[in-house]
């Protein structure tokens, strides 16, 4: 078998799509995508190109150390997106020639269902507060909030006690035993940071994620000795040498890896492993589409230490397009008790609807975060 073509479609809301086609007939799909990148993204996958065709899709290991290694220059947010991508499709081609789901070629399944969580937004905190009771009137069993605004380095207690008022109204409004994370998203620095894992700490909250940049290691060690709320972190880490230092630290409770930014599931599968050696939780990050998070499924699969996965369903993000919009069957994530079960189907699992896919290409994206700024002027982390 030979790899005969790589084609990208850029589908909204934000999402970048590819197909790995073979001279056998037998396709695979994959995600490679950078949020607010995918233009980026796309022309790397393209440059990885040069290195596939004509290639055996079914020698992952290899073609991904030839991705990977075959540079002078590797890592970071562009590269390792169209690298786990390209891995998401190879294994889809491997499932399929074999007949089997992904997670049993790495094994078989250590689990039959995960727990899931829902993100939840909002403008004010009565808001936030009835999309909480929504989502669990739906059937989650656990949620995640931003739980800050923009901050600047040295902030008011004024916001401090906006923050509290809004996650606090919202543990009210679902009670003491849902799953509540607070995700700070990088936009806390050190000094605020200590300021707001201590106030939160009655909350009980399951995580508090990002509660600074995660390159700021020496900073979370430091917070973190404040509270006993576990934290999290890895979104913005994309491969194992940067999970390295993290779980060497001995300061995070549970590690974030995208499916689409870390490599994919060869990637992906090692770092859960090393996490699992750490004694550190697996929740792979995913507010992106069907095909990223049937890879965090097939990983999670065959993870002990996966306890919660995150998906990206009627998210403010994919207004107009949502998670199952681009499958022939929406049926196959089957939300259950706040759970999805895993994946059965062969590959990945899902039947990507090309034809959706292709229409909705024609109408592309040009997906941007916005730009925050602070009261004086000054650019603030998003």
């Amino acid at each position: 078998m030979k790899i005969t073509a790589l084609k990208t479609f850029i589908v909204p809301p934000r999402w970048l799509f590819l197909k790995i086609e073979t001279d056998e007939g037998i396709s695979g799909w994959g995600e490679p995508v950078v949020e607010g990148r995918a233009l980026t993204v796309q022309t790397a996958v393209e440059e990885l190109s040069d290195y596939l065709i004509g290639a055996d899709p079914l020698q992952i290991e290899d073609l991904w150390n030839v991705m990977y290694r075959g540079g002078f220059y590797r890592g970071g947010p562009i590269l390792m997106s169209a690298i786990a991508g390209v891995d998401q499709a190879l294994w889809d081609i491997k499932g399929r020639a074999y007949g089997q789901p992904i997670h049993q070629l790495l094994g078989g399944l250590c689990r039959k269902r995960i727990q899931v969580y829902s993100w939840i937004g909002g403008d004010r905190p009565a808001e936030v507060a009835a999309n909480a009771r929504d989502a669990v009137a739906r059937g989650f069993t656990a949620l995640k909030m931003n739980g800050a605004e923009e901050m600047q380095i040295v902030d008011s207690h004024a916001k401090v006690d906006h923050i509290v008022e809004t996650i606090g109204l919202v543990r009210d409004a679902v009670g003491p035993h849902v799953g509540l994370a607070a995700d700070f998203h990088g936009r806390v620095q050190r000094p605020m940071a200590k300021v707001l894992i201590r106030e939160l700490e009655p909350l009980r909250l399951m995580f508090i994620e990002e509660p600074v940049l995660s390159e700021n290691l020496e900073a979370i060690a430091e917070v973190a000795k404040t509270s006993a709320t576990p934290i999290a972190l890895g979104e913005r880490l994309y491969s194992r040498w940067d999970f390295k230092h993290v779980l060497e630290s001995r300061v995070v409770d549970i590690i974030q890896p995208d499916l689409s930014h870390a490599g994919g599931i060869t990637e992906v599968r090692k770092i859960a492993a090393m996490a699992e050696a750490y004694d550190v939780a697996l929740a792979p990050h995913c507010p992106l589409g069907p095909i990223a998070l049937a890879a965090c499924l097939q990983v999670d699969a065959v993870s002990h230490n996966a306890f919660i996965q995150e998906q990206s369903l009627g998210i403010h993000y994919n207004r107009g397009n949502d998670l199952l919009d681009y499958l022939v069957d929406p049926g196959v994530f089957t939300y259950e008790d706040g759970m999805v079960a895993m994946l059965t189907g062969p590959g990945l699992g899902i039947e990507v609807d090309e034809e959706a896919v292709t229409r909705a290409a024609m109408i592309g994206h040009r997906w941007r975060n916005p730009v925050w700024r602070h009261a004086d002027g000054s650019v603030a982390e998003w």
